[in-house]
């Protein structure tokens, strides 16, 4: 099983950097990309606990699905993703969200954290590949993703 954290910085309060997060919107603009699309469960709007959301994307040229719950939410601090069904034997992201404030500006902020466990499927070549391929390939998704959650958000406060 592999790990990976990312943090990011983002200056706008931390109710308004959770929402965005839990936004289906907000996920597949973020996910333009891969084409990222809700297909199935809550298809837009605000995910909450208990939602479901089947995600339909493209990646290394084939087309994926992956059911996600939220398996736990605590507004504006913290939520949880899980895969229900999909293509890793286990996808645990977290999401935590801490005020802060911004050194050089004074400006409220939020340390947005997310924590990824993830489990390739196929045993040892599973594991290869997790190593060698999908860790560096996912963290470049969160950062993406975060990115867009800084682009959407920032704006909002200034």
């Amino acid at each position: 099983m592999s790990r990976f954290e990312v943090t990011t910085l983002v200056l706008a309060p931390p109710a308004l950097v959770f929402d965005a997060s839990l936004s289906v919107e907000s996920h597949t603009s973020s996910m333009r990309g891969s084409r990222e699309q809700a297909v199935a469960g809550v298809t837009s709007g605000q995910l909450s606990l208990g939602d479901h959301v089947t995600w339909r994307a493209r990646h290394f040229g084939l087309t994926w699905h992956l059911t996600s719950t939220i398996s736990a939410c605590t507004p504006p601090s913290y939520f949880v993703d899980e895969q229900v069904s999909g293509p890793f034997r286990r996808w645990v992201h977290t999401h935590t969200f801490e005020s802060t404030h911004d050194s050089e500006t004074g400006t409220e902020a939020t340390l947005m954290k997310d924590i990824v466990d993830f489990a390739a499927p196929a045993g040892p070549l599973g594991t290869i590949a997790e190593v060698l391929v999908l860790r560096r390939y996912m963290t470049e998704l969160i950062l993406q993703r975060n990115a867009y959650i800084k682009q959407i958000t920032e704006p909002a406060v200034r």
